[in-house]
């Protein structure tokens, strides 16, 4: 720390941590899923609760999911089990796994410089923007980034660290692997082995790296440990290793479009896009960091020099960087690949950006003033969470019905005249559609198959896009009286003959 936080910047950077995360925690249950990512999670978590099989995930009953593996989707359930099945169980575990990597950063800072550094650096990290709207995301990313950022940790202080802290943190280095290994797959060890591959050849560190880290040990439990995991998955869903390892893996990254995704649509992008994600990602501090960046360039002054012979600096730089420089030559790119390095991002603005020593004595002569950086901190890290509540605030109904079908579910629940009335979906049904109706909304991917709940008893209501309406036969569509528009879906109410 350049210089010592005083009393009253304490209480103001503490009160800031603890209100982001508040706001993040309220706002959990404030709306629903959205489609496709979040309410197709969400939903796979409601099935393994449901039918108990908590093995190999579901995309619809008895269909097995193989995009992922589970441990996202095991804590959503699990989370579910404690506090029912709502927007607030499912996204409760990415919050937590981002207040674990919160907790990390604070740890390492703490090493770095002392409490007052970590507490300013655990601010700059907290409102971060993928951050904050992660951890409240029910997908598979947080899980990773915790993962990660434990190995990466870990890692550091093994091999820096204090003796007495050496044995765990070799073997949090591993227990970080084997998180990432059921989060996402073999991507978590890219994401750690090329950062700590690259530190330790620049600084020289090798031999005592392999010293001071259980690599024998230490991988065979977390190898065998996933292994374990991926090997009974294949065996109850032959095929699943084939799909999520070459398909996944291999043709996603460099097959733009892939064609061979069995959930949804593979996210086409211009290759070294994910650069400019990660400027979106990392407001509301990004801007100030390119201006840094920029001058540093143009005015090295031996700046760039000295911070590459530290070997904190290395390491945070390889670490941060590793999810860009990765997935720049990848055709399937979202902004949430690049969580990961955010908190490597996060420790090294809270090194550098530090608030001036020169200004702590004066501060603190002033009673409650806080330097100019800690006001602009405060300042500038507010815009997000507020933004995000205002957003949920005045788009609350628009959610409802443009990205979710939860107001579609409840005005059906409470417009059906008896329990024998049916919700069907036709072609298509939406994620979020089997999340609000607790998996009884069904579906006809076809004229044909549509055609038996308009010929038997029970008084049915379908719910389809405009232009699936309007293909239908004239008799048909004269039979459908329309109870509302969702978005893009109408919902219909069978009309007697």
């Amino acid at each position: 720390m350049a210089g010592p936080l005083t009393a009253p910047e304490r209480r103001w950077l503490l009160r800031f941590v603890i209100a982001v995360v508040a706001v993040r925690l309220v706002t959990l249950g404030a709306y629903p899923l959205m489609d496709t990512t979040e309410s197709r999670y969400g939903e796979i978590a409601r099935k393994m609760l449901e039918t108990g099989q908590w093995l190999v995930p579901q995309f619809d009953y008895g269909v097995p999911f193989w995009g992922k593996p589970p441990l996202s989707m095991w804590l959503s359930a699990a989370a579910m089990a404690v506090f029912g099945v709502d927007e607030f169980a499912a996204r409760l575990p990415s919050l937590l796994s981002m207040i674990g990597c919160g907790a990390l950063v604070y740890a390492l800072a703490v090493l770095r410089g002392g409490r007052d550094q970590a507490l300013w650096t655990l601010a700059l990290f907290v409102p971060i923007g993928l951050v904050f709207v992660a951890a409240g995301g029910t997908m598979t990313d947080p899980a990773l980034a915790l993962g990660a950022t434990l190995s990466m940790a870990g890692f550091w202080i093994a091999v820096h660290g204090a003796d007495r802290h050496r044995r765990a943190a070799g073997l949090a280095f591993f227990a970080g692997l084997l998180i990432g290994l059921l989060a996402k797959g073999p991507l978590a060890l890219v994401l750690v082995l090329i950062p700590v591959a690259g530190a330790t050849l620049w600084t020289r560190t090798w031999r005592v790296a392999w010293q001071r880290v259980p690599w024998i040990g230490g991988s065979i439990v977390a190898f065998v440990a996933a292994g374990a995991w991926y090997w009974s998955a294949e065996r109850a869903s032959p095929g699943f290793l084939e799909y999520f390892l070459i398909g996944e893996h291999w043709k996603r990254f460099l097959e733009p479009g892939w064609a061979g995704d069995l959930y949804g649509s593979a996210h086409s992008r211009t290759r070294g896009l994910v650069w400019l994600f990660w400027i979106a990602a990392a407001l509301p501090w990004s801007i100030g960091t390119l201006a840094v960046i920029g001058r540093a360039l143009l005015h090295p002054r031996g700046r760039l020099r000295a911070l590459a012979a530290d070997p904190w600096i290395v390491y945070l730089v390889l670490w941060a960087v590793t999810p860009m420089l990765f997935f720049t030559l990848a055709g399937n790119v979202l902004i949430v690949y690049v969580l990961p390095g955010l908190p490597a991002y996060a420790l090294l603005v809270g090194d550098l950006w530090r608030p001036d020593a020169g200004r702590a004595a004066e501060a603190s002569a002033e009673g409650a003033a806080l330097r100019p950086a800690v006001w602009r901190a405060l300042i500038a890290g507010a815009v997000v969470p507020v933004l995000f509540a205002a957003v949920i605030i005045v788009m609350h109904r628009s959610f409802d019905t443009e990205r979710s079908h939860k107001a579609l579910i409840d005005d059906y629940t409470h417009a059906r005249p008896d329990d024998r009335s049916r919700l069907v979906y036709f072609p298509d049904r939406p994620h979020s559609a089997e999340f609000y109706s607790r998996g009884t909304a069904r579906k006809a991917p076809d004229a044909a198959a549509l055609a038996p709940y308009l010929d038997d008893a029970p008084t049915d209501f379908f719910a389809m896009r405009e232009k699936d309406f309007d293909a239908l036969p004239e008799a048909t569509r004269a039979r459908l009286r329309s109870e509302g528009a969702y978005g893009a879906y109408r919902l219909l109410r069978e009309m007697p003959r």
